[in-house]
């Protein structure tokens, strides 16, 4: 199948703003339009912003609504292509190696750089999977790999193709959907952003964060899910060291929902029991004093009113 009979090809936003909501992902307009484009123009889509806005869970929900693989490649300082992209497996080039010192002529002998010698990492992987719908390619937090990786992953990128010294040109005959996820902790290149279309996602609104809980976490009341989005809402106006996302408020939601016995108006000491669930540095959680406390408890106890509103 070539790039021109993609399946991905023929998405449009309503089909897509369906699978989304299928899989109870909540995706603003620009949202959709762009992951939209992305997997219409078979470009790779940049997704940049705050920890726990939801720029992984994209990469996931993508995968599970088109019934596709996902093939993850979680980056780090000091991650090389070799890491990425594959091994040889030496072992079995030896035994080969072993065997063949019986051959009469070397033209007879096989070379240990065939393709049954790789062992393919992720990258890899996503350009050589078989199947009828191309795989999902996460590329999650490329801001913490080196420059030169990010340098290396320009051809696969542009040409969605590795080349291997030993081996040639492999090149995907099902392009994968590529998706690379940065939480900005530095600045990445021109000549990456350029090959890639760009979406910026910052934690949702009240609105948008409330439907998100009731979807992720039913068992929790709804005046008590409006409240926990509320609080969280309050604390990111703190200057924190990190503030809490999507995911610690899902966190949170999950515990209060664990720990509650009736559907009372969240306390300010049941908050600051639970505050872990939220603030992840202890410079943070040291900041939440009586008076921010009382703030939050009085965000809590408007929440319902917002809702009605």
């Amino acid at each position: 199948m070539s790039r021109d009979t993609s399946p991905f090809d023929a998405v449009s936003e309503s089909d897509l703003e369906s699978r989304f909501e299928r899989a109870d992902y909540v995706a603003d307009d620009r949202t959709v339009t762009t992951v939209g484009l992305a997997l219409q123009l078979g470009r790779p889509l940049l997704v940049e912003g705050p920890p726990g806005s939801g720029k992984t869970e994209l990469g996931k929900v993508l995968a599970e609504s088109f019934d596709t693989d996902l093939i993850r490649l979680q980056c780090y300082e000091g991650l090389t292509a070799e890491n990425a992209l594959y091994e040889w497996n030496y072992t079995k080039q030896l035994l080969a190696v072993q065997a063949d010192e019986g051959a009469v002529a070397d033209g007879d002998r096989r070379s240990v750089f065939d393709r049954e010698y790789l062992l393919e990492r992720p990258l890899l992987r996503a350009l050589t999977v078989e199947g009828e719908t191309p795989p999902v390619l996460l590329i999650d937090e490329i801001d913490r790999a080196d420059e030169e990786f990010e340098a290396f992953l320009l051809e696969l990128l542009s040409d969605f193709q590795v080349s291997i010294p030993e081996f040639g040109t492999v090149r995907a005959d099902h392009p994968p959907v590529v998706i690379l996820t940065s939480n900005r902790t530095r600045g990445l290149s021109d000549a990456l952003k350029r090959r890639c279309l760009y979406l910026h996602v910052e934690p949702p609104d009240f609105e948008d964060e409330y439907e998100i809980v009731r979807r992720k976490v039913p068992e929790l009341d709804a005046a008590v899910a409006a409240e926990v989005c509320a609080v969280v809402e309050r604390l990111r106006e703190e200057a924190f060291l990190k503030r809490p996302g999507v995911a610690e408020t899902l966190d949170w939601a999950r515990a209060v929902a664990r720990l509650r016995t009736d559907d009372e108006p969240l306390s300010a000491e049941e908050m600051e029991r639970t505050i872990g669930c939220l603030l992840k540095e202890v410079e943070d959680v040291e900041s939440v004093d009586t008076e921010l406390l009382e703030q939050l408890r009085a965000a809590a106890a408007a929440a319902e009113e917002r809702l009605e509103a």
